[in-house]
Parts: C-alpha cells; sequence; structure tokens
C-alpha cells in the first residue's frame, strides 16, 4: 500500500502526517486535526492554499471541513506548485526526515516523522523568523 505524507505550515510551523490515500475524507479528516491543532497553539486557519486535485477541489467532504473553520480556500494556478508554501516545506520535509537516512521500513520512517516536526517547530532555527523557531510565532499577540 502507499502512503501519502500531507502536510500544513501556518507561520512556518507545521504539521504532517502519513495517510493511507489522498482522497476527500481522508484529506477533511487531517484539515480538522490540524487545525486544532493550530488554534490550540495560538494560529487559527484563516486560509487553506491547495493544489487543484479533486480532494482539495471537488470533495464535498473537504469543503464542508472549511465551512465550520470560516477559512477561505485558495486554489493555486494549474502548473504553477511554486505558488504554495507546501512545495517548499516538502522538500524541507524529504531533506530532513524522509531521505536524511535509510529506515529498515515505511513503518521506521513513519515513526520518526513526529520527533523531527517536534525539532522543525520548536528548535530548528528558521532565516524567514529572525532565526527562532516557529513555534516562536505562535501563542502571541494580534499584530
Amino acid at each position: 500500500m502507499n502512503s501519502h505524507t500531507v502536510g500544513l505550515t501556518v507561520h512556518s510551523s507545521a504539521i504532517a502526517e502519513v495517510l493511507p490515500d489522498e482522497k476527500g475524507p481522508t484529506c477533511a479528516g487531517f484539515l480538522t486535526r490540524a487545525s486544532a491543532a493550530m488554534a490550540a497553539n495560538g494560529a487559527p486557519v484563516l486560509r487553506v492554499m491547495t493544489d487543484n486535485a479533486f480532494a482539495y477541489r471537488l470533495s464535498r467532504d473537504f469543503q464542508d471541513t472549511l465551512d465550520p473553520l470560516g477559512a477561505k480556500h485558495i486554489l493555486i494556478r494549474p502548473r504553477h506548485p511554486w505558488q504554495n508554501g507546501k512545495a517548499r516545506f516538502n522538500r524541507t520535509l524529504q531533506e530532513g526526515w524522509a531521505y536524511r537516512q535509510p529506515f529498515t521500513s515505511n513503518q521506521a520512517r513513519t515513526d520518526a516523522l513526529q520527533p523531527w516536526l517536534d525539532f522543525y517547530n520548536n528548535h530548528r532555527p528558521h532565516g524567514s523568523l529572525g532565526g527562532k523557531p516557529p513555534i516562536s510565532r505562535c501563542n502571541q499577540p494580534t499584530g
């Protein structure tokens, strides 16, 4: 079975999960969990930018998840993945977690994801944040 890594970035902070597919209900479930986690850290999801895949654009499950968030859905232009900030995060994710070391199994790689995300969000200096980790942007007063 193929596994898919999906992620959400807000203010350089990231949440990612390894999921069994990229279908509407699966993406909606991820958005529900990710938005709750971001809100708990003082960063409510106001906008969701995705590509034009069926799971985002036409899935009733995904659209129904956006409504209670009050989040605006932004679709990137077709064949322009660089418009989506997730593209840069995917590269960082590949370099820092998925391909940084050889794994003996997909489960070993999956088990290494959460510790890497903890490092990325809480300890890794980010140039766009003046050398501070993304968690420094959460739970801050607006402005």
